[in-house]
């Protein structure tokens, strides 16, 4: 009954202290570049353009895994290779090729 409780626990703790130190750092980097004399535009980049890529690539991540169950269905469905194999080794694949795409994509979207 108490190892129920402390898993739930645990990882609120975990991802509490992952964003404390993520924040905290953050903080420290940005006043040593401040004390050091750097310019303070640094810290203003594009964040409009940030979701934009990350839309991006969840949107070629997500057809490619489509792509992926539609070509496993049909080779499931007319060939003879083995069902538990074929569906995992084709979302992966696909998800891959997906994930590429959408990083050149993002690559040509941010140069422009």
């Amino acid at each position: 009954m108490e190892g129920e409780i402390l898993i739930p626990i645990a990882f609120f703790a975990a991802l509490f202290g992952i964003f404390y130190l993520y924040i905290s750092s953050r903080n420290r980097e940005r006043l040593a570049l401040i004390e050091k004399g750097a310019d303070a535009t640094i810290f203003s980049g594009k964040r409009g353009s940030t979701w934009k890529v990350i839309t991006l690539n969840l949107a070629f991540l997500l057809m490619g895994i489509g792509v992926g169950v539609l070509i496993a269905n049909i080779l499931d469905t007319y060939s003879g290779l083995d069902e538990d194999a074929i569906y995992p080794a084709l979302i992966f694949l696909m998800a891959g090729v997906g994930l590429y795409v959408g990083f050149t994509q993002a690559r040509k979207f941010e140069d422009s």
